[in-house]
């Protein structure tokens, strides 16, 4: 039986994708409630996703979703701002996104990645949800994005799963944007990433899973699921030199403040 840790304060996951996981998702769910982590944000990343999100969602009152194209998908699945608008309030999504851009794979046109970015923030401006960003070795097309749509749009915003170096990071913070903390944060390989953490301050700070990929030390190789956030909570906690159910308590809040009509 796997042994998982635990906190006595509420725990959310900002960022999974349930629909993807390949355990019995009952399980799945109440492993994480046992140990703490009572809300899930599952993500939308493709069409094919809605029709096996909107059932997740109906059945576990605890779980929240989003809706967005994943920039791996926006050569076929190219929306407009109304399209994107429109199936985000069918979902009855808290979020906008996984959007962005992906350069490390290139798996599609970057004029087209960069289009659909853009679709996705005038959406989350107009509905006034947050933009969940993926950005992975496109750090600067992303800053240029940004500053671009910064200008015309009002929208709040998470780098999701942050991977990059500590220029982005100073930039997050210098525009007020959440940064999410994954499993990658435990990995040995990552200390730029946690360099990169130690200077956001805590108002800024999300913790998830992006279950079922990237499982944090110790589960390395095995299917990633939310109640695994513990174990990068804890990390995260260990970085800012701050208690690790204090640090429960702080990306709460946040999540809590940013997703306001959500968590009571």
């Amino acid at each position: 039986m796997k042994s998982f840790l635990k906190t006595e304060n509420m725990v959310v996951d900002s960022h999974c994708h349930l629909n993807k996981i390949k355990q019995d998702l009952d399980t799945v769910i109440k492993n994480a409630e046992e140990n703490g982590v009572k809300y899930m944000l599952t993500i939308c990343t493709e069409l094919a996703d809605v029709d096996e999100i909107k059932p997740i969602v109906k059945k576990y009152k605890n779980v929240f979703c989003s809706f967005g194209i994943h920039p791996h998908s926006v050569e076929n699945e190219m929306l407009s701002v109304e399209q994107i608008m429109q199936f985000a309030k069918s979902a009855n999504a808290i979020a906008i996104g996984e959007t962005g851009l992906d350069y490390f794979y290139d798996y599609a046109d970057r004029k087209s990645q960069k289009e659909s970015f853009k679709n996705h923030i005038i959406a989350a401006s107009k509905l006034n949800l947050p933009v969940i960003i993926h950005t992975r070795e496109a750090e600067d097309d992303t800053i240029l994005v940004l500053d671009e749509m910064r200008k015309l749009y009002d929208f709040k915003a998470i780098f999701h799963c942050f991977s990059s170096d500590v220029r982005l990071a100073e930039y997050a913070v210098k525009n007020d944007i959440y940064m999410s903390a994954s499993g990658i944060l435990t990995f040995n390989k990552s200390q730029g990433v946690r360099d990169s953490f130690k200077i956001v301050p805590k108002n800024l700070l999300l913790v998830e899973t992006d279950a079922p990929f990237l499982a944090p030390v110790p589960f390395r190789g095995k299917e990633c699921e939310p109640v695994m956030t513990n174990n990068t909570l804890q990390t995260l906690a260990d970085l800012h030199h701050t208690p690790t159910e204090d640090m429960a308590r702080i990306t709460t809040e946040n999540f809590r403040r940013l997703f306001k009509h959500c968590i009571k």
